[in-house]
């Protein structure tokens, strides 16, 4: 699983494969959301699009439903059970934690939330659509639309600028702004002055918060951030911490947050536990 998870971060072998499939924006969670449809010069990329798809009206319910999920893996010494019967609603705008401890399946829960890994039982529901409904081209689709995802390891395109790196979920959306809005969402995280730096050039609290400006600049529904601050010192951490609290109030997008940070944590609005693939804690904060 881990593996599908890094294939991003492979540079220019990721943008021929993308002329033919639309699944850069499927590394690790194969779904970072990607876009671009170029101005002129340098920027101009031969990545493929689609026309703009707009997502149906939100009916009111929850917009994540995850019903008596469970997961099962085969292993040489039989199999092991991953998740146990998860149940859990969230509605949309609403910011959630999702915290436990190493090998409690919260990396696993969250692929299949972004339909990378598929349940043994129990269904995953993401604004009314049955994810196992949907064949891999319809999951890419749904990803494009919907989700938003940041990654503890950054996993930026090694060979494209900040700029262009941001601009990606764009033009796969084949938006005529695509350089226009990415360069919109670098000022908000404060890159302004970084539009045309590498990864390698970036600190990594500079390429985590590219990785939140591209995760963000297609106006997701919903944030899926893994140990978004796991490889940051603890200033820089906070930083992007307050980063990510920001741009979901402005935009009002659901948050789904994976980390051991209870700090973190305790700034959403709810709290879910996970012990040995089962929800052992729902807490919401009191109401102000």
């Amino acid at each position: 699983m881990l593996r599908r998870w890094r294939d991003i971060g492979r540079g220019g072998k990721q943008r021929r494969r993308a002329q033919s499939e639309d699944r850069i924006e499927k590394p690790p969670m194969r779904a970072i959301s990607t876009a671009i449809s170029p101005p002129a010069g340098r920027h101009r990329r031969c990545l493929r699009h689609e026309p703009n798809v707009t997502s149906s009206p939100h009916p009111g319910g929850p917009l994540v439903v995850v019903d008596d999920v469970h997961l099962t893996l085969g292993s040489p010494a039989g199999p092991v059970n991953i998740l146990r019967g998860i149940s859990l609603d969230i509605a949309a705008g609403e910011t959630v934690a999702l915290v436990g401890p190493s090998g409690s399946g919260k990396s696993s829960l969250l692929m299949l939330l972004g339909g990378i890994e598929r349940p043994s039982a129990g269904r995953v529901l993401i604004d009314g659509q049955d994810l196992a409904a949907l064949d891999e081209d319809g999951l890419a689709r749904l990803r494009r639309r919907h989700i938003g995802i940041v990654f503890q390891a950054f996993h930026l395109i090694p060979t494209m600028t900040a700029l262009e790196n941001v601009a990606v979920p764009l033009e796969l959306q084949g938006r005529n702004d695509a350089f226009a809005r990415a360069k919109e969402e670098l000022d908000a995280v404060g890159l302004a002055a970084r539009l045309e730096h590498y990864p390698s050039q970036l600190s990594g609290g500079e390429q985590q918060r590219v990785a939140l400006a591209r995760a963000m600049a297609p106006r997701p529904e919903i944030l899926f951030a893994d140990e978004p601050t796991g490889n940051l010192d603890g200033q820089t951490g906070a930083g992007v911490a307050d980063l990510i609290f920001a741009l979901q109030a402005r935009a009002g997008t659901t948050l789904f947050l994976v980390t051991h940070e209870e700090g973190l944590a305790r700034r959403c609005q709810r709290i879910v536990r996970l012990k040995d693939g089962a929800i052992v804690a729902d807490i919401r904060a009191a109401a102000a």
